[in-house]
C-alpha cells in the first residue's frame, strides 16, 4: 500500500503548494492550476488502489468549495483560511467579554455585531481620529442606523411572540382583518 500512499500524499502536497501561492498569482491563475491538477488526479486516481475512494472524496469536497476558494487571491488582506477568520472573530468576542465583564458575548452582538466587528477590524489596521470620522458619509451612516433599527424591531417582535404566542397571533389577525376589510 506504500506506493499508493506515496502517490496520494504527493498529490495532496502539490495541491497545497498551488493553494499556498508562493508565486503570488491572481485568483484566475490559481484556479486554472488547481483545475488542471484536479483533472490529472481524477484521470490517474485508479493508480492509488485502495485509496481511490479517499482521492475521489478529496476531489468532491474541493469541487464543493470551488466557488469561494479563490477570493483570497484577488482581495488583498482577505484571510486564506477559516482559521484566520475564526481568529479575528475570536479576538472580537474576547474583547466584547472583557468590556462587558460577562462570560458570554452580549445579546447586542446579534443586532450590532456586524458594525462592531467591522469597526474592531478597521481599528486593528490603524487608529482613527475625529477628522477621519468627520469625513464619513452621513447618508450611509443613516442607512446603517436604519437597518440596525429594523433588525432590532424584528428581534422585539420575536420576543413578543415567545412570551405570549396566542396574544401576538390574535393581534396579528386583527391587523390582517383591518387591512382586508373594505373602508
Amino acid at each position: 500500500m506504500w506506493p499508493s500512499i506515496r502517490i496520494a500524499f504527493n498529490w495532496v502536497h502539490q495541491m497545497a503548494r498551488v493553494l499556498k501561492n508562493e508565486a503570488n498569482l491572481d485568483g484566475a491563475q490559481v484556479r486554472q492550476r488547481l483545475g488542471g491538477m484536479m483533472g490529472a488526479i481524477s484521470r490517474w486516481k485508479s493508480n492509488t488502489g485502495e485509496l481511490e475512494s479517499g482521492i475521489a472524496h478529496l476531489l468532491k469536497v474541493t469541487r464543493s468549495y470551488w466557488k469561494g476558494l479563490f477570493h483570497c487571491y484577488d482581495i488583498e488582506g482577505l484571510p486564506k483560511t477559516n482559521n484566520d477568520l475564526e481568529h479575528a472573530f475570536g479576538q472580537w468576542r474576547h474583547h466584547q467579554r472583557r468590556c462587558t465583564g460577562r462570560k458570554v458575548a452580549p445579546r447586542t452582538s446579534v443586532i450590532r455585531g456586524r458594525v462592531q466587528l467591522m469597526s474592531a477590524l478597521a481599528t486593528r489596521q490603524r487608529s482613527f481620529n475625529a477628522d477621519d470620522l468627520a469625513l464619513a458619509s452621513h447618508h450611509q451612516w443613516r442607512q446603517v442606523r436604519q437597518q440596525l433599527e429594523q433588525q432590532r424591531q424584528k428581534r422585539l417582535q420575536q420576543r413578543r411572540f415567545r412570551r405570549s404566542p396566542t396574544t401576538f397571533l390574535a393581534e396579528l389577525e386583527q391587523k390582517f382583518i383591518q387591512l382586508t376589510l373594505p373602508p
